[in-house]
């Protein structure tokens, strides 16, 4: 494959006048300087290793390794080569990490059987009515709201990891299954994904370091044995489903898909595969959204006055519906700001399958060509002082706007998130709701950094304390 041509220069951002409130992230150091903290706390946690030009450089080599590491920020070669699947599809590590659970999904294959699997999901979501799926959602709010006014005014600590899994799993199950998550399965699904993420979402520097490309690897057994747990929930969910064929949900969309060349459906094990690719991106890419965005409330009370005084506006003390949630401008662009910060995927692996060039420089045929929405996001060419906390970036005409390409929480290109709509609606539905109804308070917030799991996650668990606003 030829080398592509020189993208457009990037320009150079100012940086603002005036510094303010920076959420918790790693302060980037120099390579050697960055190793040492990674094993001076006997971590595996990528951000902490990544170095400061990371959020310098275009396009930048990350080591010295045998597979050979590029990172890519520049947002031209970045749209490029999402948009290459063919020449450069998900990473081996990537696929390898997720296989278990999510099969041979779209998530994960690429070519042909990614296109014939894209072209019978897509339906399930551009056929779904949004109206009918704001009412899903809004029942797992109803029931997320009778769960804090329990512990509201209490005193009684618990974990906000934890409430916005089981929000956002209740909220995926009734929109995929027509039925609730029950508390139980609930949990059970929770550590289950604690269990994946914490070893998956793990790097292993020997392989990183010493093996090539394409070397065959098994997942830990406690990796293998808490998917196998995750894919029989969903399987058993799916069997009840089929006794309902009345309902109207996704679930029932999926079932419908035909593929467009020889007519045939899915198979079981395919449906629980695009099903768990629906789970994991519906469930926990938003439940480690909202967590950072109720963790970010409970340090910020002047932006939860505001976003409080839009949401009365809109809706007064009545019920926050799907028309409502539409012009809540302010919240959209809170949200927006703390997906900046802390992206659900904090990195989109390829690996290039044949010898090419990118920005002058030759790329390997296994060369693994790391996006980070994470650096992106926080580049220091890309955005003015990256590290503080400002929702106006979001504004009509704001900076958001200034660097075509610089903003992707969702990724970009024919494999953009197939429910990056859906997700939208979701979020700022329960943020209205919450913050409306609710004060938060984070227990021992200098504990707080994020980690970068499957999703970008807290290090630990977030411990608060509610009372009603």
């Amino acid at each position: 494959m030829t080398g592509l041509a020189q993208p457009e220069a990037i320009p150079t951002m100012v940086p603002a006048p005036h510094t303010a409130w920076r959420p918790p992230a790693p302060v980037p150091r120099g390579a050697v300087p960055s190793l040492l903290r990674l094993v001076w706390r006997r971590e595996k946690d990528l951000l902490s290793l990544l170095p400061d030009v990371a959020y310098r450089d275009m396009v930048a080599p990350l080591g010295y390794t045998r597979r050979g590491i590029l990172l890519v920020n520049d947002p031209t070669w970045v749209e490029r080569v999402l948009d290459d699947h063919d020449t450069f599809p998900k990473n081996d590590l990537f696929v390898e990490a997720l296989a278990d659970l999510v099969g041979d999904s779209m998530f994960v294959t690429s070519g042909d059987r990614w296109r014939r699997q894209r072209r019978m999901v897509d339906p399930a979501f551009s056929h779904m009515r949004l109206g009918h799926a704001f009412d899903f959602m809004a029942g797992a709010v109803d029931a997320a709201e009778s769960r804090l006014d329990a512990l509201t005014g209490s005193g009684e600590a618990w974990s906000l990891d934890a409430a916005m899994s089981h929000l956002t799993a209740d909220v995926i199950t009734r929109t995929i299954f027509s039925v609730p998550l029950e508390a139980g399965a609930s949990q059970e699904v929770f550590d289950d994904f604690s269990h994946f993420e914490r070893q998956v979402g793990s790097i292993d520097l020997k392989r990183l370091l010493w093996d090539l490309p394409w070397s065959p690897h098994r997942q830990p057994q406690v990796v293998r044995e808490a998917c196998a747990r995750i894919r029989r929930h969903l399987g058993t969910m799916l069997d009840a489903r089929l006794a309902r064929p009345e309902c109207d949900d996704i679930a029932g969309s999926v079932l419908d898909a035909r593929d467009p060349e020889t007519g045939e459906p899915f198979s079981r094990e395919e449906l629980i595969d695009q099903l768990g690719v629906f789970f994991l991106a519906g469930h926990e890419t938003t439940a480690s959204s909202l967590t950072w965005a109720v963790f970010i409330l409970s340090q910020r009370p002047d932006v939860v006055a505001r976003l409080r005084a839009e949401v009365d506006a809109a809706v007064g003390s009545g019920p926050v519906t799907l028309d409502a949630v539409k012009r809540l401008s302010y919240v959209r662009m809170f949200f927006k700001e703390v997906l900046r910060l802390y992206p659900p995927i904090t990195f989109l692996p390829r690996v290039a399958m044949t010898d090419t060039t990118i920005a002058g420089r030759a790329v390997p045929r296994g060369t693994m060509l790391m996006i980070s929405p994470w650096c992106i996001h926080r580049h220091e060419r890309l955005w003015r002082d990256p590290a503080r906390f400002d929702p106006e970036r979001f504004a009509p005409g704001g900076e958001a706007e200034q660097v075509r390409g610089a903003y992707l929480p969702f990724g970009t290109g024919p494999r953009i998130c197939v429910g990056a709509g859906f997700a939208a609606i979701e979020t700022a539905l329960i943020l209205a709701r919450l913050v409306r109804r609710y004060d938060f308070t984070t227990l021992a917030p200098e504990r707080v950094r994020p980690y970068a799991r499957l999703t970008t996650r807290p290090a630990e668990e977030i411990m608060m304390t509610v009372r009603s606003a």
